[in-house]
């Protein structure tokens, strides 16, 4: 996500913790060769996290395995973050669902960031991104995730996720828009900040995707337009796409349905690049808007 607003010409930060050895400096490297600030990344414990992927079709699932038990982000202690001087220079904090569910120990330093920025009026926002492999430390997200989500202003979830969270069951065999609704009134009720939910959604028919989103920003509801893709070169990343493109489009105060497009366009593209990065720009983003779906090559 700090890649593609990186290219959308916003100053981004990645916090983490990462082992003191060649791999990891690898991969701070490919963060800094897209602009993206690392500076404050603290260094320690043994090993890096890492997942691997087995891709699936029409047919089976595509499959992650997540190998993330004793990292050195699992191990993170509260001393290990600079929270103030992290975010001296900061007018927003993005953080995901993905970092409580690691550990205990990271659920609580995520706390603590989650708290400052809040305290020193930061606008706060998150991505559900509700992934059940991680959540192997003996608490369920419902126990974690609430209290954790109660300050942010933006979000970005899906319907099972909301579920999972905070108990909010929304019927499946209503119209999206009206199940998505639903979930923002009731999130609502349990996030006094919240002004912002977004949602993407994917269907198929046959082999072609179909892509889209809604928002809801200050009690309005906005979709996007939908968009067929025949082929998917990586679906993964997909999601942090769509959530940058969100947050350029609020930190450059679009029109919420300008947003929506804008958001459910970055999410399109990024499923034509190979790998966890949307490697794209704004040129990119409003020829796509403009003209779509593309075979032809630029000369």
């Amino acid at each position: 996500m700090c890649v593609l607003l990186s290219q959308l010409g916003v100053e981004t930060e990645f916090l983490t913790r990462i082992p003191a050895n060649d791999l990891a400096t690898l991969a701070v490297n490919e963060l800094k060769k897209y602009n993206v600030n690392v500076s404050n990344c603290s260094f320690g414990g043994e090993r890096m996290g890492l997942y691997f992927v087995e891709n699936g079709n029409q047919i089976r699932q595509t499959q992650v395995i997540y190998d993330r038990s004793n990292s050195s982000f699992s191990t993170i202690q509260k001393e290990d973050v600079n929270w103030q001087k992290a975010f001296e220079q900061a007018t927003h904090f993005h953080w995901s669902g993905i970092s409580p569910a690691i550990s205990q120990k990271a659920a609580e330093v995520c706390k603590q960031g989650i708290l400052l920025a809040h305290q020193k009026g930061l606008v706060i926002s998150s991505d559900f991104n509700y992934r059940s492999k991680l959540w192997q430390y003996g608490k369920k997200p419902s126990e974690i995730m609430p209290e954790l989500l109660q300050f942010s202003r933006i979000i970005v979830a899906d319907l099972d996720d909301v579920e999972i969270y905070f108990g909010i069951k929304t019927d499946k065999k209503e119209k999206d828009s009206l199940r998505f609704e639903k979930a923002y009134l009731e999130l609502k009720k349990h996030m006094p900040h919240l002004e912002t939910l977004a949602m993407s959604f994917r269907k198929s028919e046959g082999l072609t995707h179909i892509y889209s989103a809604m928002l809801m920003n200050d009690n309005v509801m906005y979709e996007s337009q939908q968009h067929q893709i025949h082929l998917v070169t990586d679906q993964i990343g997909s999601g942090d796409a769509f959530t940058a493109g969100l947050l350029y489009g609020l930190m450059n105060n679009l029109e919420p349905q300008e947003i929506i497009e804008w958001a459910t366009a970055c999410g399109v593209i990024k499923q034509s690049v190979p790998g966890d990065f949307a490697i794209t720009g704004i040129d990119e983003v409003k020829h796509f808007l403009k003209e779509g779906v593309s075979n032809r090559i630029g000369r």
